[in-house]
């Protein structure tokens, strides 16, 4: 379209910062401004003959199309957005202004380049997504999958793993990860070395298979295509965590690096706040010597067990488990060997049980047992016997073998009472009975 006449003039339309694109009915480029080169990265020579929508980015073809044919029905375009992919492979963001004429069967467009606008507000955005998670995620899986999903729409990805670093042995554990081919437990490699590559560099790190090649960093299948992003989840304490990402679409490039780098410091904050408040809770409903579950969530547990046999019927029973002599044994054995008792004491417990039921502290050596969806009162007795056959072995505390004796009070539901309070002190009371006849006893009836 260039002649002697509108050299001048175009000229000058190649100083303009947004660019000039003609095409014609079929949609093929017949002129482009010096600017497109900047924005679409080719020069005008390469893009003269080619087709526009080639280079319209896949998902936004569409809807490009159907706006071109409002166009040429004489329909002015004012702002309309779509993304290209340059020349280099990464995405450019145009706003067009976009007009018809009848004379000379072209479509005549103003091009401007908001790709940093729009990967501004993306930032934003994904900031004030995570930040909500940290908030609003029930936990925190829940807030890896919301992290996942902001990040997947700033960058390519195809894998997305999470790892947490142990803070007392150092080693790396994988709570979060999705991936594209494979759902193992331990991420593939080189995934696993990539993230330990990273954690222990402290720094974000790209890679693609020539660099893994080099640092001698093992391969797996179908990487030979493939572009990996690691960053460190960097705190105030320290590497707390790495992101490592996997692209199979598009390498990335230093920018995806700080963008990435810049989110992560939000996402620390996020992580570190869930973590905070998943301790806090498990603080409130676990007791901290034995990590069994407290009285608080007990009664939660007996109170959902309850309101399950009411609506469907069916018996549960309550053990409540008292250790003789204990004070003796913590006397002569010190706190240390009195809290190994217990921690001992905890674990073989819950070994009697099936997984269904639970076993909880109530506080000093009182623990008590909810046995669910039991058949017959003599269930919960075998489980009795259970117990005093498991404990019938001594137990090793302090290098020294103890033979612990226990008194146990059993309370039924229906029989024995509805109520929750009334069965936790129907089995309290039987307890206390057989620890005044001498322990090493259980009841399950007056």
């Amino acid at each position: 379209m260039k002649t002697d006449s509108c050299a001048p003039l175009a000229s000058v339309i190649d100083l303009l910062l947004d660019a000039i694109c003609v095409v014609d009915a079929q949609g093929n480029i017949v002129y482009v401004s010096a600017a497109c080169e900047r924005i679409f990265g080719y020069t005008p020579e390469e893009m003269v003959g080619r087709r526009m929508i080639e280079m319209v980015y896949p998902e936004d073809r569409a809807r490009t199309v159907a706006a071109a044919q409002e166009v040429m029905a004489s329909q002015p375009l004012l702002h309309f957005e779509n993304r290209y992919v340059r020349k280099d492979g990464s995405v450019a963001h145009i706003m067009w202004s976009a007009c018809w004429s009848t004379d000379n069967k072209l479509r005549i467009g103003v091009a401007r380049d908001i790709t940093q606008r729009k990967q501004s507000e993306a930032m934003q955005a994904a900031l004030y997504s995570i930040s909500e998670a940290a908030h609003g995620a029930k936990d925190l899986a829940a807030l890896y999958q919301q992290i996942h999903q902001t990040i997947a729409q700033l960058l390519p990805v195809d894998d997305f793993i999470v790892a947490i670093r142990n803070t007392a042995s150092g080693e790396l554990a994988y709570p979060y990860q999705a991936l594209a081919l494979d759902s193992t437990a331990l991420p593939a490699e080189p995934a696993a070395s990539l993230c330990f590559s990273v954690l222990h560099g402290a720094q974000a790190l790209r890679f693609n298979a020539d660099a893994m090649r080099a640092l001698a960093l093992p391969l797996g299948d179908g990487d030979i295509r493939a572009w990996w992003l690691g960053v460190p989840l960097n705190s105030s304490e320290g590497v707390i965590g790495v992101l490592l990402l996997k692209s199979t679409a598009a390498p990335y490039t230093e920018k995806d690096q700080e963008l990435l780098q810049f989110v992560s410091t939000q996402v620390v904050t996020a992580i570190e706040r869930k973590q905070l408040y998943a301790r806090l809770h498990r603080m409130a409903q676990y007791d901290e010597l034995t990590g069994l579950p407290n009285r608080a969530c007990f009664r939660d547990r007996l109170g959902t067990a309850l309101a399950r046999v009411r609506r469907n019927g069916g018996r549960i029973a309550l053990l409540y488990v008292d250790l003789d002599r204990f004070k003796q044994i913590n006397d002569t054995y010190g706190h240390g060997g009195g809290d190994q008792l217990l921690r001992a004491v905890a674990d073989r417990l819950t070994a009697c049980v099936r997984d269904t039921d639970t076993v909880a502290r109530l506080g000093g050596d009182e623990f008590v047992v909810l046995l669910e969806s039991i058949v017959e009162p003599e269930d919960a007795q075998r489980v009795v016997e259970k117990v005093r056959s498991a404990f019938a072995q001594p137990l090793s505390i302090t290098g020294h073998s103890l033979e612990i004796g226990m008194s146990i009070g059993i309370a039924l539901y229906p029989e024995d009472g509805e109520a929750e309070m009334q069965l936790l002190k129907q089995a309290d009371d039987r307890m206390y009975r057989m620890k005044a006849r001498g322990g090493q006893q259980s009841v399950d009836c007056d």
